[in-house]
């Protein structure tokens, strides 16, 4: 299974990394949308744990790339974000995310989130 994690912070995206790969992904980065969009047009994924709030491309934008693009495949989204208004939680959703987290979070949200979708984990 690929994974990959959109997000601008290192530290955020070190963390999922760990959290992904001890359950079996082969996790990618990217920095913003962009870098995130051009990762998926490259590679198969299966799953994009998403940060909102980036540089360049923020991830809604990314979210209706991945959405609306034929040859992204149909990767499962997982928004982890820092919006807890319920109007950009709607959004998301509304917009093609399977999941959504808010911030901050544990390894055990991460890996039920998963689980819900469908992913083999250990918990």
């Amino acid at each position: 299974m690929r994974a990959l994690v959109v997000d601008d912070s290192t530290p955020i995206r070190m963390y999922l990394r760990k959290v992904l790969t001890s359950n079996g992904f082969e996790v990618a980065e990217a920095r913003n949308g962009r870098e995130g969009l051009e990762q998926l047009r490259s590679k198969q994924i299966d799953l994009v744990l998403l940060d909102w709030n980036m540089p360049v491309m923020n991830g809604l934008e990314l979210l209706r790339y991945i959405r609306s693009e034929p040859g992204l495949g149909r990767p499962c989204v997982m928004m982890v974000t820092t919006e807890t208004d319920l109007s950009e939680v709607s959004q998301a959703l509304e917009c093609g995310a399977n999941e959504y987290v808010m911030k901050p979070f544990t390894p055990e949200i991460i890996l039920d989130k998963l689980a819900l979708m469908g992913f083999t984990v250990e918990a």
